[in-house]
């Protein structure tokens, strides 16, 4: 069984990356602004996660498969990950990422940025365009926590020994799982639940915190 001394788990959106991609996906739909108040709405916690996801991946509706090639060219690391991700591994860690938002763009920027395990909800497809509904269960904050601590019991690490990085409601029961709950780039909640704010837009700041 692979073993590690700590684990940081981050969100994907706004977090490992700058974007949040069913926004770029929207945009091939033409519905780029309707989806992005609601994206808004559901980080502020206004609104129930996954009621909203499935409401945004409707949007999507009739989207070709060839627009995740597209989008995925567009995708724009958030400054500092490749830091982090080295020095983690660098003091014995693992870094997972668990996202509301799809493999089918994070299987390929994952890997890029030195993530070690990814998990994220899947897009039905038909033909080659997407329905509008998601493939199997929605990835939501109950499912983020739940990943944070099964990835530590698979590494044999402590809760005390985790760190989780997040910027929107979602992330709240993984920030609380955590040892170390971290609000990075987030939303007003958030940073009033979290253990420490991240200032800067910038993941290498979270470097001097590792164990």
């Amino acid at each position: 069984m692979t073993t590690a001394r700590f684990l940081v788990v981050l969100d994907a959106d706004s977090t490992l990356i700058r974007n949040e991609v069913i926004e770029l996906l929207a945009e091939e739909a033409g519905r780029r602004a309707e989806v992005q108040a609601a994206t808004e709405a559901a980080m502020r916690g206004e609104v129930d996660f996954a009621t909203s996801l499935r409401t945004r991946v409707e949007a999507l509706a009739g989207v070709p498969t060839a627009a995740f090639e597209r989008v995925r060219s567009r995708i724009e690391p958030t400054p500092g990950v490749q830091e982090l991700t080295a020095a983690v591994h660098a003091r014995g860690g693992v870094v997972g990422v668990v996202s509301g938002g799809f493999h089918e763009i994070l299987d390929a920027v994952a890997p890029a940025l030195g993530v070690d395990r990814w998990r994220a909800n899947r897009l039905e497809v038909r033909g080659d365009a997407l329905t509008g509904r998601v493939d199997g269960a929605i990835v939501d904050a109950a499912a983020k926590a739940a990943s944070l601590r099964e990835w530590a019991a698979e590494l044999g690490v402590a809760p005390r020994a985790t760190i989780a990085i997040g910027d929107g409601a979602n992330d709240l029961q993984m920030m609380a799982a955590a040892g170390l709950g971290l609000a990075f780039n987030a939303k007003p909640a958030v940073r009033a639940k979290a253990s420490l704010v991240v200032g800067r837009v910038d993941l290498s700041e979270v470097i001097p915190l590792l164990p």
